[in-house]
């Protein structure tokens, strides 16, 4: 694929400066673009890089000083590359429909004439597959579950009874949907089940990646919301309830009842405890634990457990220092015990004199 210049331009609703008709075939990073390719600059410091790339044109910022090679000014270089991106990209899935023969579908299931269900899936009894919806090979679709419009479900996904999918939801392979949340009772020495029987639901435009646990309701719901992404390796327990727009990255573990508000994000390894709730817009780095209810607002949270990053940075600043404090405290401590010493011999001397 060849497109112009100016057509992407027009495709990314830019501001062109430079020569519109610049023959484009590939999109790449800054770094690794060569002649005949686009790229972008979405973080301040890679800036630089547009004086040393061999890219034939850069998507960028407003306001942007011009240095002599085409661009592309946009208030959104990523967004604005991602379209790009998906305009070259030939990974666009097949669009078909129908069911194959080997797929084998319960009784009273309901899928739409449009739908597109392949080869070993298994759709159980009285399940609903929507218009347009792609169930891939070797699908586990548990009896009187509900897939909206639109769905893409890729290979090895399980998603159990009962549970509900929304419209315009991808989900990537190995993922599990409504097993049972983690519920025991002790008795003595002996831990017996708690039956889980609520289900889950999956509200339009999530996504959701490869081998993420989606715990089932031990009684109720399981919610995730519209919008909100899951990375891979996630694991949400039973009666979590996350708002729209989160962001959940990888290896994020939540347990039960916690609830997560709107546009949340949870970076890498984050864990929740139970029973807590984050408000709207909170941001958590990397490995933060999160021990309490946390107040809504666009505010950064990180450590063990978690507090305000710019406290952390200085809590952990000083643990750097405590190998340096801790030398300095031993040679006062030493030299105290000396000036002690002296202290007594002086005392000794003074009572001789006294004496004579």
């Amino acid at each position: 694929m060849v497109k112009t210049l100016g057509e992407i331009c027009e495709l990314v609703g830019g501001k062109l400066i430079g020569d519109g008709g610049v023959l484009i075939h590939g999109v790449a990073g800054i770094k690794e673009a060569q002649e005949g390719e686009i790229t972008f600059v979405a973080n301040p410091r890679y800036l630089s890089q547009i004086y040393r790339t061999q890219a034939s044109a850069i998507i960028i910022w407003e306001n942007t000083q011009y240095n002599g090679k085409p661009m592309i000014q946009v208030n959104n270089p990523y967004f604005a590359f991602v379209k790009v991106v998906e305009a070259f990209s030939n990974k666009t899935p097949k669009k078909s429909k129908g069911i194959h023969p080997t797929a084998i579908i319960g009784e009273n299931a309901i899928i739409s004439p449009d739908a597109w269900i392949q080869a070993y899936s298994f759709i159980g009894d009285n399940a609903e597959i929507g218009e347009g919806a792609v169930i891939s090979p070797f699908v586990y679709i548990g009896e009187n579950t509900r897939i909206g419009a639109q769905t893409y479900i890729y290979p090895m996904v399980t998603i159990r009874e009962d549970i509900e999918i929304g419209k315009r939801v991808i989900i990537h392979s190995g993922t599990v949907i409504g097993s049972d949340g983690f519920g025991f009772a002790k008795v003595s020495d002996r831990h017996h089940k708690v039956p889980q029987i609520g289900t889950v639901i999956v509200e339009d435009d999530v996504e959701i990646g490869a081998n993420v646990s989606i715990d089932r309701a031990t009684i109720g719901e399981t919610i995730i919301g519209r919008g909100t992404k899951i990375d891979n390796l996630v694991q949400i327990a039973h009666n979590v309830i996350i708002g729209e727009d989160c962001l959940i990255v990888a290896q994020v573990g939540i347990a039960g009842s916690a609830e997560i508000k709107d546009r949340v994000t949870l970076g890498g390894q984050v864990g929740v405890v139970g029973h807590i709730t984050i408000g709207e817009d909170a941001q958590f780095a990397a490995r933060a634990g999160v021990s309490k209810s946390i107040p809504p607002g666009a505010c950064v949270w990180s450590g063990t457990p978690a507090m305000h990053h710019t406290k952390e940075l200085r809590l952990q600043a000083s643990m750097r220092k405590l190998p340096e404090l801790i030398s300095q405290i031993r040679k006062m401590e030493s030299r105290m015990g000396d000036l002690e010493r002296e202290l007594e011999e002086y005392k000794n001397i003074c009572k001789a004199f006294e004496k004579d």
